[in-house]
């Protein structure tokens, strides 16, 4: 397993931590202190989970176990990659931040511009991430198999 690989697993094992723990206060919050829990902390809960957590891993996993690219892959950079994963990483942190800010002071136009920015840059990491990673998503001998008849 190379860095890049590591870095996204381990990146989202961490925001994984991070939304269980915003999760357990929403709860505790809710039960023992009967307050409903702000939209603001559940998207972010949300974001930290599912784009966070799920899509990092779902990143990680496919950048270690998708085929090498060809040679003549002309997408495929693995730098173009890791900066993905930088640009992700700090969205996500700065999304996160913005929204649990915003669920105890009242929304100004710099929390609207970092909640805006920051999810653009998710967005964006995510496309230039599946962009480059196209070509890698191909068969590797099983279409051999099927065209033989063979059924998995």
């Amino acid at each position: 397993m190379f860095s890049t690989v590591r870095y996204f697993i381990k990146t989202s094992i961490v925001f994984l931590l991070i939304g269980i723990l915003t999760g357990l206060y929403l709860l505790i919050m809710r039960n023992y202190f009967n307050t409903w829990p702000n939209p603001d902390l559940v998207s972010a809960h949300t974001h930290i989970i599912l784009v966070g957590s799920v899509m990092m891993m779902i990143m990680g996993v496919a950048l270690w176990f998708f085929p090498r690219a060809e040679k003549n892959d002309k997408l495929y950079r693995p730098n173009l990659i890791l900066a993905a994963y930088f640009v992700i990483t700090i969205s996500t942190l700065l999304r996160f931040a913005a929204q649990v800010i915003s669920a105890f002071v009242q929304p100004n136009e710099l929390l609207k511009f970092l909640l805006t920015i920051s999810s653009v840059g998710q967005v964006l990491a995510i496309i230039i991430f599946f962009i480059s990673m196209w070509g890698r998503i191909r068969s590797v001998g099983s279409h051999i198999r099927e065209a033989k008849g063979e059924r998995f």
